[in-house]
């Protein structure tokens, strides 16, 4: 359902081609909506049956040239639409969560390995968000369209912050456990 509108989105941002649309979302938006490129391409295909973009004119034809496209005032007014719209809170499903859950009735063997190679993961993740942060949004950048980026970047730091201590208090609490059986 999101997908055309984080296409849409990044269009108005700047008129892409399918190309650099996918790379752009494997550096930005993919941070917090992911899709394939086969996805991508898929979509823009859609969006511009649907009347929402269109393909830019090329200036001289040539095989294998890239098209470029920009969202048209249909596809700006539906993604306006769909800002103002509402959506419920969606449950989180996680299978590191599941995991856990099963280990409580199985046993916690080769749980605590893959514990840590998530902790590591989600710290990794969060370095980067706060390198990204640190470089990109600097106090003086204060304009609307700034303070909402950030605050994307901001849920996503939350987040990541989130998994790294519930995790170190997750690998505790089972290292807790496991001297207790012993």
């Amino acid at each position: 359902m999101s997908l055309p509108h984080a296409i849409l989105t990044a269009l108005l941002e700047k008129p892409s081609s399918g190309l650099e649309l996918a790379r752009r979302f494997d550096r930005s938006i993919g941070y917090f909506w992911s899709a394939t490129h086969q996805q991508i391409y898929r979509e823009l295909g859609k969006l511009e049956e649907a009347g929402l973009i269109r393909a830019l004119p090329a200036g001289a034809p040539a095989r294998g040239q890239k098209k470029e496209y920009e969202v048209l005032p249909a596809g700006r007014d539906a993604l306006t639409a769909w800002v103002s719209g509402t959506d419920a809170p969606r449950p989180v499903r996680d299978p590191l969560l599941l995991r856990l859950r099963a280990a409580a009735v199985v046993g916690t063997g080769g749980l605590e390995e893959e514990l840590r190679r998530h902790l590591d993961l989600h710290r990794r993740q969060l370095a980067e968000y706060r390198a990204i942060e640190e470089r990109d949004f600097p106090p003086e950048r204060d304009a609307e369209e700034d303070r909402l980026r950030h605050a994307v970047l901001r849920g996503g730091i939350g987040l990541e912050t989130f998994w790294t201590e519930w995790l170190a208090e997750t690998l505790t609490a089972l290292g807790e456990q496991e001297q207790e059986q012993e």
